[in-house]
C-alpha cells in the first residue's frame, strides 16, 4: 500500500510559510501593544496628578486612573489584533462586539453594577480610605476602594472584601466622619444611694482622666430603674474618634468609676432575687390589700404562715375553743 505524503507535506509547507509571514505582523502587534502600555501608564499618571491638583481624594484618583488605563489598554488590544490579523477589520471586530454585547452585559451585570457603585461612592464620598466604618456584621478600616469592591481591614487584622453595590445600597456607619465622638457606659448604684451625690462624684472622677474632652463636657443621666439597681448613663467625648481611643477611654472610665464609688460608700449591686415559697408567705396570702411580698419591712407586718402554723401546734385550744372542756 503506497501512501501519498506529498499533499500532506505541501500542506505543512503552506502552514509554515503562513506562520513565517505572520511573524512580522505579530512582532509589530506586540510593539504596538507595548506603545499602548506606555500610553496607559502616562494616562494613569496624568489622571492621578490632575485629581490631586483638583483636591480629590486618593480613592477617586486611584479608580479613575485605573479606568482610563483599562480603556487605553482595551484600544491597544484591538489595534494589535488588527495588525496581527490583517483580515480582521475594525468594522468586523466592532460588529462582533455589538452582537455579543447583550450576552456580555448579562454575564457581567454584577461587575458593572459594582463598578458604577464604586464610582458613585468615590464621587459622593460617604467615606474615604482610612475611615473606620461598620457595614453589617463587619467593622474596620477602609484600606482601598477598588472598581469592584472595597477592602476593609478588621481590628483583629483580617481583610473583608465588600462589593461596592452592597455598601452603596445598604446602611454604613462611619465612626470617623467627625472630629469628636461621644461614648457612654452604664453604671448601676443602689436604690438607697443618693443619685445627685453619685452624679457629682462620677463627674469629678472623669474630670481627672486624660483623653476625655472638656468641651463638650461629660454628663451623667439616669437611664432606667433596673430590677436591682438605678442605672446611670455616663456620657463623655473623645478626640480622635478612632477605635483604639474609644476602647482605651471606656477602660479608663470604668476602672476609675469602679474604684471611686465604693470608696465613697456607694453600692454597686449585682443581681439579686427574692423567692417566696407558698409556706413562707404571710397569713394574708391572697389578700392583696394586706399582703406584703417584699421590702421594706413594717412594724405591723402580718404573721408568716409558718409562724402561725407553729403557734397553732403549740396552743391547739386557742385555735379550737369549741373543743375546750366545760367545767
Amino acid at each position: 500500500m503506497n501512501l501519498e505524503l506529498s499533499a500532506v507535506w505541501t500542506r505543512v509547507q503552506n502552514l509554515l510559510q503562513s506562520f513565517i509571514v505572520t511573524i512580522p505582523n505579530f512582532l509589530i502587534g506586540l510593539l504596538v501593544f507595548g506603545v499602548f502600555l506606555l500610553v496607559a501608564r502616562l494616562a494613569r499618571n496624568a489622571v492621578t496628578g490632575l485629581a490631586e491638583r483638583s483636591g480629590q481624594s486618593r480613592g477617586v484618583s486611584l479608580v479613575f486612573s485605573r479606568i482610563v488605563s483599562w480603556l487605553v489598554l482595551a484600544v491597544g488590544v484591538l489595534v494589535a489584533l488588527t495588525v496581527i490579523f490583517p483580515t480582521l477589520t475594525a468594522a468586523s471586530l466592532f460588529g462582533a462586539l455589538g452582537v455579543s454585547g447583550v450576552a456580555i452585559g448579562f454575564a457581567f451585570k454584577d461587575i458593572f453594577q459594582n463598578l458604577l457603585a464604586g464610582i458613585l461612592i468615590l464621587i459622593t464620598r460617604p467615606f474615604r480610605i482610612g475611615d473606620q466604618i461598620v457595614s453589617g456584621d463587619h467593622e474596620g478600616v477602609v484600606e482601598d476602594i477598588q472598581v469592584r469592591a472595597t477592602l476593609l481591614r478588621t481590628y483583629d487584622n483580617r481583610r473583608v472584601v465588600i462589593p461596592n453595590s452592597e455598601l452603596y445600597t445598604n446602611r454604613v456607619t462611619v465612626n470617623t466622619a467627625y472630629e469628636h465622638r461621644r461614648l457612654s457606659v452604664t453604671v448601676g448604684i443602689g436604690y438607697g444611694d443618693d443619685i445627685a451625690a453619685a452624679r457629682k462624684l462620677i463627674l469629678n472622677t472623669l474630670d481627672g482622666l486624660d483623653g476625655l474632652l472638656k468641651d463638650p463636657a461629660p454628663n451623667v443621666l439616669v437611664k432606667e430603674l433596673g430590677d436591682f439597681s438605678v442605672n446611670l448613663d455616663v456620657r463623655f467625648w473623645i478626640d480622635p474618634p478612632i477605635r483604639k481611643e474609644a476602647v482605651e477611654a471606656q477602660d479608663s472610665v470604668l476602672e476609675a468609676i469602679k474604684n471611686a464609688l465604693p470608696a465613697a460608700g456607694f453600692d454597686l449591686p449585682f443581681p439579686t432575687q427574692q423567692v417566696l415559697f407558698h409556706d413562707q408567705t404571710e397569713t394574708t396570702d391572697g389578700n392583696r390589700n394586706k399582703q406584703r411580698e417584699g421590702w421594706p419591712a413594717r412594724q405591723d407586718n402580718p404573721q408568716s404562715r409558718q409562724a402561725a402554723q407553729h403557734e397553732a401546734r403549740q396552743n391547739p385550744e386557742q385555735q379550737n375553743p369549741e373543743k375546750t372542756p366545760q367545767p
